[in-house]
């Protein structure tokens, strides 16, 4: 690693001086500014007041990395920006959190002389290097960055602390202490790394977590935003610990390893309820363990909030508020149908309605809603329930996914005897859902008579609004890129927005997830082309023609307004 300055480090030397004056001597900020500063912070009560810097970039007057780099100029520090350096997890491990409080600083990583590199946080405060040295074992080489990147690091820094929580989702019991565990020690250690891991999954938001035996060692991979990514490596030595402890939250069988298990658990952390559903699945190596979170809290998502085009929010309010028909939402697993299905039931729910859900599990507890759970163990399964549910005078049904023939006919049948129903299933795309009942085994006349409408969606990553760049392309540029880009022969240039990465976005470029969709309503001209046995590309050229907008192009609109970029849009929508 380059130092931008030969400079000797000296605490002393800077300590009399304040962030403000190195400011104002290096021409980045005026005298007036700095007094307009020191003002504005004398605003915040004694014990919450910011520092001058922070002041100084809420006011506008300069920028972190402005602050950042006047504070490496002058002390003779190298400055890192995250953005190009990546956090070493050996190098979290060189302190603990307590050491790394009381010398105020977060270890990232190591130089090219194998160096410990160092985030300092205030250099003008007496840090001993030599004590730092002395507790680590390494050299050590302050850099300075910007609050921010900071912030980010300690976020880092204390999640890979996996041994700083030690409070178990559950009580460990007798016959999981006699298995696998050399010493309570080991048990101890198991569970605080479960635990962890479970805490980590629910601040990071993440959708699903993977826990994958391989040969030489265990892989926990976390899926954010519909991206899975890797975030723990343990040996393989604790391939049978880790899965046995999961087994034992879950109430799973820790006994049987050789045939798939399910189960569900409830865990708080961080004031959240989050139901974790859980699948076991034997592997050549081990149990792999999947568990999907689902958030059991009041707020439901809208369709307002869905992100429909105004024209497709139009179309699916008329279709929802007709009494009766069928309406499918699809798409494959994890493209948010549920969510969907949810915020369809919250737009319809009135006191007037007896609303009936059969679901497997119920993923959404609905204030007013009568949810059902599958239960195929006492012969509660989709068609018994449904037909069960009839019985009921219900108004609005909601079956949670079609999944074979039986299902269907009955869904199908209660739609055209006054019941509107809603239910998902998994095709490619909206046009796809028709002919796919047929193949199920319905009949087309009763396909093309109930059936209302079809939602087909995916879920995109939207750009992080604090770090996303515009990016001018020529129109030859996009249509290479993807040459069905709507774009205009008058279109020479396009303004259109790609990720960055920044501390608020993990370095990722992107936070949070939106959809994309197409909407086919049922019309007299798709329905005879049901009655002939169309292929599904026929009946999707027939929608188009009707004036049905794809996904991809309801895509290529939100590429337009910046919500996301194009290469992430041809990730999720081919």
């Amino acid at each position: 690693m380059q130092s931008q300055s030969k400079k000797a480090f000296s605490i002393d030397s800077i300590r009399k001086r304040i962030i403000g004056h190195i400011l104002v001597e290096e021409g980045l900020i005026t005298e007036n500014q700095l007094n307009e500063a020191a003002e504005y912070q004398k605003t915040f009560p004694q014990d919450k007041r910011p520092l001058i810097g922070p002041c100084l970039v809420k006011l506008g007057f300069c920028k972190e990395e402005d602050i950042a780099l006047a504070l490496a100029k002058k002390s003779g520090l190298n400055f890192i920006s995250l953005k190009e350096f990546e956090i070493e997890r050996n190098a979290l491990d060189t302190l603990t959190v307590e050491q790394a409080e009381k010398f105020e600083c977060v270890p990232i990583g190591f130089d090219e002389q194998n160096k410990l590199v160092i985030i300092v946080d205030r250099i003008f405060d007496n840090i001993s290097w030599r004590d730092v040295q002395g507790v680590t074992g390494f050299q050590v080489v302050p850099v300075v960055t910007t609050l921010s990147d900071y912030d980010f690091a300690w976020g880092v820094f204390r999640d890979a602390k996996s041994m700083q929580i030690t409070v178990p989702p559950t009580e460990h019991t007798t016959d999981e202490k006699a298995l696998d565990y050399d010493s309570d020690e080991d048990l101890e250690q198991v569970v605080s790394i479960v635990t962890q891991l479970l805490l980590n999954a629910i601040r990071r938001n993440v959708s699903d977590i993977h826990i994958e035996p391989m040969e030489k060692r265990l892989r926990i991979r976390f899926r954010i935003d519909g991206v899975i990514h890797e975030v723990m490596s343990l040996p393989s030595s604790m391939i049978s610990q880790l899965t046995t402890r999961i087994k034992v939250i879950a109430n799973m069988d820790i006994a049987e390893k050789r045939i798939p298990q399910d189960a569900r658990f409830t865990y708080k952390a961080d004031s959240k309820s989050v139901d974790f559903r859980v699948a076991s699945l034997p592997t050549a190596f081990g149990e792999k363990i999947t568990m999907r979170l689902l958030t059991d809290g009041d707020t439901v998502i809208t369709l307002a909030m869905l992100g429909l085009l105004p024209a497709h929010q139009e179309l699916y309010n008329k279709l929802i508020t007709i009494p009766y028909g069928f309406i499918l939402i699809t798409g494959p697993t994890g493209s948010g149908k549920s969510t969907t299905l949810y915020a369809s039931l919250d737009q319809v729910n009135s006191e007037n309605k007896n609303i009936i859900t059969l679901e497997d599990p119920i993923e959404k507890r609905m204030t007013d809603i009568n949810q059902i759970q599958i239960n195929a163990k006492v012969g509660l399964t989709f068609p018994s329930g449904l037909r069960s549910i009839l019985r009921s005078d219900p108004d609005i049904i909601m079956v949670g996914e079609i999944r074979d023939g039986e299902t269907a006919k009955i869904a199908i049948e209660s739609a055209m005897t006054g019941h509107l129903v809603f239910s998902t299933l998994h095709t490619n795309d909206a046009a796809g859902a028709l002919s796919r009942l047929v193949d199920m085994g319905i009949e087309p006349f009763l396909v093309a008579s109930s059936l209302s409408g079809v939602v087909g969606q995916r879920l995109f990553r939207k750009l992080c609004e604090k770090c996303k760049k515009k990016v001018t392309y020529t129109r030859e540029e996009i249509l290479l890129m993807c040459p069905s880009f709507s774009i205009g022969e008058d279109e020479l240039e396009l303004d259109l927005y790609e990720p960055v990465g920044c501390t608020a976005c993990n370095k990722t470029g992107y936070k949070g997830r939106m959809g994309v969709y197409e909407i086919l309503k049922m019309t007299e001209d798709l329905g005879k082309m049901v009655l002939k046995r169309a292929i599904s590309s026929e009946i999707k050229m027939e929608a188009i023609k009707n004036g049905m907008i794809t996904m991809q192009d309801d895509g290529f609109q939100k590429v337009r307004k910046g919500i996301t970029s194009l290469a992430e849009l041809l990730r999720v929508v081919v």
